[in-house]
């Protein structure tokens, strides 16, 4: 998923921590060997290897998985699509040297994604590509399934203080640490994402997630523009005009998929499209100048 899990664990029985940490990383191999794009031999390489040439059988977890992608697909209206792969690979991201296709180019390419294009058998549990060259990328919404994995793994095991962490985008903040009312995360400074000197905000976390996308994860600037990673499926070009969105949510999975939706739908959809998430708390942030920023907090209260 190309991300550092970090787990903070508090429990009584100090030598068992060690032993359900590493439980907890090995769930995370375990997704990772279904739905990393990176791994030839993972469940989901194999479903872009053949589904466009015939019906793939899918196993149990998976299948539910991606019915739960369309889920997100249909109800944000194509902003959440997990056929983008196509859109990746021509923009250069996946091999990190950003190109701008062509018109003609993009538009070929799109005619490879759109989530309408998937075929979910339920009875028979497969999955089917409509169009020759398609393929899944399960990156907005795999972290944070693999945390709220993490999370249910802990609580199994009687932990109730835990902080788990996919690379600092998605992460649940389970119970509290000790003596503190609620986990304290810092949300990257925008515009100097890795300056450990500079945050835009702290946010006060119990039994919650938080998930930040970012136009600074991965980017390219040619002729001046910068072209962030972060897609628009329906149009086939990268948003611009913010730089980040973060999402308080209840689930990682919830807020994995959400700080996508918000970045591609933008601040004034977004409003309108939060109405229907009135537990999620959204902090978008835009640019002002070239090295500022500015924060719009949508909630339940300001909606």
């Amino acid at each position: 998923m190309g991300s550092t899990y970090t787990i903070d664990l508090y429990g009584t029985d100090r030598e068992a921590l060690p032993l359900v940490a590493e439980m907890a990383f090995n769930e995370v191999d375990r997704i990772d060997g279904l739905m990393s794009i990176y791994k030839r031999e993972s469940a989901v390489s194999f479903i872009n290897r053949l589904a466009a040439r015939k019906p793939v059988v899918v196993e149990p977890e998976l299948f539910k998985f991606l019915q739960r992608c369309l889920s997100f697909s249909r109800e944000s209206e194509g902003a959440f699509d997990i056929t983008i792969l196509p859109l990746m690979r021509v923009w250069g991201f996946l091999d990190d040297e950003g190109r701008v296709p062509s018109v003609n180019e993009l538009q070929k390419v799109l005619s490879r994604v759109g989530y309408q294009k998937l075929t979910l058998n339920s009875k028979q549990r497969t999955i089917e590509f409509e169009q020759d060259g398609m393929s899944l990328d399960l990156g907005g919404i795999a972290k944070g399934y693999a945390v709220d994995r993490v999370v249910s793994l802990l609580k199994e095991y009687q932990i109730e203080r835990a902080l788990v962490s996919a690379g600092g985008s998605t992460l649940f903040a389970l119970g509290t640490p000790p003596r503190e009312k609620a986990w304290r995360v810092k949300i990257r400074d925008p515009v100097s994402p890795r300056d450990p000197n500079k945050s835009a905000l702290t946010v006060r976390l119990k039994n919650q997630s938080l998930s930040v996308a970012g136009s600074y994860e991965q980017s390219f600037t040619i002729e001046g523009v910068t072209y962030s990673h972060i897609m628009n499926p329906r149009t086939g070009r990268p948003i611009d005009g913010l730089l980040s969105v973060a999402v308080v949510t209840e689930s990682g999975l919830e807020g994995d998929v959400l700080d996508n939706i918000l970045f591609v739908k933008g601040l004034k959809e977004s409003k309108s499209y939060l109405m229907r998430h009135p537990t999620v708390e959204a902090y978008f942030f835009l640019p002002v100048r070239k090295s500022d920023w500015r924060m719009v907090n949508l909630s339940s209260a300001s909606k």
